[in-house]
């Protein structure tokens, strides 16, 4: 029996301050690099999605840790997609992997540089209030489909899933082999939802992995208006920062 041909391309939505899309991005770029998938990125903001009734939109402030970084990224994208899976990587290794602030300006700033690009950048997409409408579309674009998270990818044929959430993302065959099973489901368009029970190990696994992003974090972690208590984390020593933190925002939401 045959099953349909895999998409060639996908829209991958991502928070460069969540976890779990930074480690499923690290799995599809794998899987890119397998079977030569196309990967648009997209944005979308936790900090908007699971804003509290009377606080401030991300982008009324001045600098907003995931919004201000997601204009960077728009203004990046309008270069070279490339530029902007670049960026992306970097970031999300700073504080994902390496416990740094790369929501941080002058960390940010540091990062541009890293990646060949004047550190002026920051100032022109912060500067161009369109930059606010790109990331605006992609976050509005999973709400009226009915999303409420990162990762989410959206398919050539209109479907969409949020997915795969999950952490020491497979390389080699065994990547290629998740992307199989994630494609395998396109075919069956009313299977809404599939979950793995969290048992002691699991939780274990999670918390590891999520080490460095708890020491670089500034924000409080919530999940569908529900914060999330990672305080039982444990310490993450962080790798020396390209650049140096400073001041005191308070604390996110997303």
């Amino acid at each position: 029996m045959n099953s349909p041909a895999a998409p060639a391309t996908v829209d991958f939505h991502f928070d460069p301050m969540c976890p779990f899309a930074f480690h499923a991005s690290v799995w599809i770029r794998e899987v890119r690099a397998r079977t030569g998938l196309e990967i648009n990125w997209r944005f979308f903001s936790l900090e908007e999605i699971n804003r509290v009734d009377g606080k401030k939109h991300p982008w009324e402030r001045e600098w907003s840790y995931g919004w201000s970084l997601m204009r960077i990224g728009a203004l990046l994208r309008r270069t070279d997609m490339a530029l902007l899976d670049r960026w992306y990587a970097l970031i999300g290794t700073e504080l994902h992997l390496q416990g740094g602030k790369p929501h941080d300006p002058e960390v940010a700033r540091v990062l541009l540089d890293h990646l060949g690009v004047s550190d002026t950048l920051l100032d022109d997409a912060l500067a161009d209030p369109t930059t606010h409408d790109d990331v605006l579309a992609d976050h509005r674009r999973v709400v009226e489909s009915g999303g409420f998270g990162v990762p989410t990818l959206f398919f050539p044929d209109g479907q969409k899933f949020f997915g795969p959430v999950l952490v020491n993302p497979p390389a080699g065959e065994r990547a290629e082999r998740l992307w199989d099973v994630v494609v395998g489901l396109l075919e069956f368009p009313n299977v809404y939802e599939i979950q793995r029970p969290k048992g002691e190990r699991e939780v274990t696994d999670i918390a590891t992995a999520l080490k460095p992003y708890v020491s670089g974090r500034d924000w409080v972690s919530i999940d569908r208006g529900r914060v999330i208590d990672l305080s039982g984390v444990g310490a993450f020593t962080p790798t020396p920062p390209h650049g140096s933190a400073t001041g005191e925002e308070p604390a996110q939401r997303g």
